[in-house]
């Protein structure tokens, strides 16, 4: 097929999100979602069950949403398998998907990506499809339970696929079109296309990203002294893990994971040598905590203590809290909201349901790969 020439766009009035700007919530606030209190709910495929921080969401204007993704059924029933080829199409692009434990594939703009535990990917308004993903058996409840990680270690690994995941919006807000059906894949040829459209409002800079645990940049490294927060106790050594998606996302997100080991053990992948940038980790307008695993604790501007333990997740103001206590064998996911997500504005209910009925026809421009696991960048066509 080559560079082929698929359609012009038609309908510019849908290039855009053209309705309210996104404001976030400027005050000291402080919101905290439970696991206790928590359902996991099929709410797009039978295969996910998605737990939503709802409270942090609504305290924070809709702004922002944070859930976490975990598969519960096999992959070769006819109501699951792999998905069809879709976007998602948040104000700025912005979505971002941690695997916190099991083993997935997924297919980004015709390359293919084997990721487990830790693995990072900021897809960017791409095209994309789930592949695989690897389901341990188990009932629904014990499935739940299984422990979760951002360090691929065999155990995690074995466990059923689960990923945290990131928006801009609340994904029923923003269009999120289907580009082939599943009935419509010709698997000799669709898998391995990349792909073009005009929706993407990304800032400048703002690019696809993918980080691996085990790269260098993804090493740990010592918590910082200066840290604005102040010092964090701790039985052991702290860490951080930059994610690096501040630049790639547009300048909207920072993102971290502050870590310790497990006790008499080493289980971080780290830089021994070097220390972590206190400058990133004070970044936020609004900043969001998720205790992937393990305890910490966090206190207010008034001293009143916060404790949180796995799944637990809060949402709060600048200022409005600060870390002071990590356990044994803690992973914390930490991002940071910056202003640029104000510039932003939402799509309107009549854009958003217009581009979900055009479906394939957004697509401008295809190309066919010839490698799907090396060759050109994944959103090249969009340059």
């Amino acid at each position: 097929m080559g560079m082929q020439s698929m359609v012009d766009f038609k309908w510019p009035g849908l290039a855009r999100p053209d309705g309210e700007r996104i404001t976030m919530n400027s005050g000291a606030f402080v919101a905290v979602d439970r696991y206790r209190d928590i359902s996991y709910d099929p709410i797009y495929r039978p295969q996910a069950l998605y737990h939503r921080a709802l409270e942090g969401l609504r305290a924070n204007n809709d702004a922002f949403l944070l859930q976490e993704v975990a598969t519960n059924l096999p992959i070769y029933r006819d109501d699951t398998g792999p998905t069809d080829f879709h976007l998602h199409l948040p104000p700025g692009g912005f979505q971002l998907v941690l695997v916190t434990s099991g083993l997935f594939t997924f297919d980004y703009d015709g390359k293919v990506h084997y990721v487990g535990p830790g693995a990072v990917m900021l897809q960017s308004a791409i095209v994309h499809r789930q592949l695989f993903y690897t389901w341990a058996g188990l009932s629904t409840e014990e499935n739940l339970k299984t422990p979760q990680s951002v360090v691929p270690d065999p155990l995690c690994m074995g466990y059923s696929g689960k990923f945290i995941e990131a928006f801009i919006t609340d994904p029923t807000t923003f269009p999120n079109p289907t580009v082939v059906g599943s009935d419509h894949i010709k698997e000799d040829e669709t898998p391995r296309t990349a792909w073009k459209h005009p929706l993407h409002n990304r800032p400048a800079g703002a690019s696809f990203w993918f980080q691996d645990p085990l790269a260098l940049d993804a090493l740990f490294r010592a918590y910082p002294a200066d840290a604005a927060e102040g010092p964090v106790r701790a039985a052991s050594p702290v860490h951080v893990r930059d994610l690096g998606i501040e630049a790639p996302s547009g300048n909207l997100v920072t993102g971290h994971i502050i870590a310790t080991d497990p006790r008499g053990a080493s289980l971080l992948p780290k830089n021994a040598s070097a220390k972590a940038d206190a400058e990133g980790l004070a970044k936020g307008e609004v900043v969001i905590y998720r205790i992937i695993r393990g305890t910490a604790a966090f206190a207010d501007g008034s001293g009143k203590p916060l404790e949180l333990a796995t799944g637990d997740t809060v949402t709060a103001g600048k200022g409005a809290i600060r870390l002071t206590d990590v356990g044994e064998d803690t992973q914390i996911l930490r991002l940071g909201l910056l202003k640029g997500i104000e510039d932003l504005r939402m799509w309107t209910p009549t854009q958003r349901d217009e581009i979900d009925a055009l479906a394939g026809q957004i697509i401008t421009r295809a190309d066919l790969r010839s490698d799907r696991v090396a060759g050109k960048p994944v959103g090249y066509l969009y340059e």
